[in-house]
C-alpha cells in the first residue's frame, strides 16, 4: 500500500517536471487605450508588434515585425487610470506570428487573465511618468497544450503628463511555460508503466 501511495505522489509530481523551460515573447509599439476616460474601464492593446522570441528551444528570433500581441483586461476595480490601480481578471490575450525570420505562423498563444492585474504609476527622477501593467494568464499554447502561470508585463511612458486614455506601448514581455517534447514522451511512458504496476498490485 505504501508503494502505491508513493507511486501516486510521483504521478502528481510528473506534470510539474514537464514544464522544463519557457519562451519570452517581446513586443513594442501599438496603442494602449482605455475604453472609458473615467469610471470603470478596461485597457486594450492593439497594433503592437512582436519583435523577439527567445528561450526554449535555445534559439532567439528577432525582427521588426514577427507578428502581433493584443489584449483586453477586465474592468478597473480600484484606483484610477491616472494614478494606478487594479483590473479584474478576465479579458483576452493573444500572440500571433507571421512566419518572418523563422517565427511561427498563426496563433501562438491565446488566453485570459487569471487574477487581478496591477497598473502601477512610477515617477522617474526627471519628473516623467511610466506605468507598468502586470498580470498572470492561463490559456492554450500553439501545440494545443493548456498552460497556467504565464506572466506578462507592459510598460508605457507618458512623459511629464499622466495617462489620459491612450498612449504608445514602450515595451512588453510575455513569459510562457512550455513543455519539452522529450519530457512529454517520458511523462506518457511513465504513466503507462505506473498504471501497469498499480494494476499488478491490485490483483495481488
Amino acid at each position: 500500500m505504501k508503494k502505491i501511495l508513493l507511486l501516486a505522489a510521483l504521478a502528481l509530481a510528473l506534470p510539474m517536471a514537464v514544464f522544463a523551460d519557457s519562451i519570452d515573447y517581446s513586443n513594442s509599439g501599438g496603442t494602449l487605450a482605455a475604453s472609458n476616460a473615467v469610471g470603470p474601464a478596461v485597457l486594450m492593446l492593439s497594433g503592437s508588434e512582436l519583435i523577439s522570441i527567445r528561450g526554449f528551444p535555445g534559439s532567439q528570433i528577432t525582427g521588426n515585425n514577427l507578428g502581433s500581441v493584443s489584449f483586453t483586461t477586465g474592468l478597473l476595480t480600484s484606483g484610477s487610470l491616472a494614478n494606478g490601480g487594479t483590473f479584474a481578471g478576465g479579458g483576452t490575450f493573444m500572440i500571433t506570428g507571421n512566419g518572418s525570420n523563422g517565427a511561427p505562423t498563426g496563433v501562438i498563444f491565446t488566453g485570459t487573465f487569471t487574477g487581478p492585474v496591477s497598473w502601477t504609476l512610477n515617477t522617474q527622477s526627471d519628473g516623467t511618468h511610466t506605468y507598468t501593467l502586470m498580470g498572470t494568464l492561463s490559456g492554450t499554447y500553439a501545440s494545443g497544450f493548456k498552460t497556467t502561470g504565464t506572466t506578462m508585463q507592459l510598460t508605457v511612458n507618458t512623459g511629464l503628463g499622466f495617462f489620459n486614455g491612450s498612449v504608445t506601448d514602450s515595451s512588453g514581455d510575455t513569459n510562457i511555460l512550455v513543455p519539452e517534447p522529450g519530457s512529454l514522451g517520458l511523462l506518457g511512458t511513465g504513466l503507462i508503466g505506473l498504471a501497469g504496476i498499480v494494476r499488478r498490485k491490485l490483483k495481488a
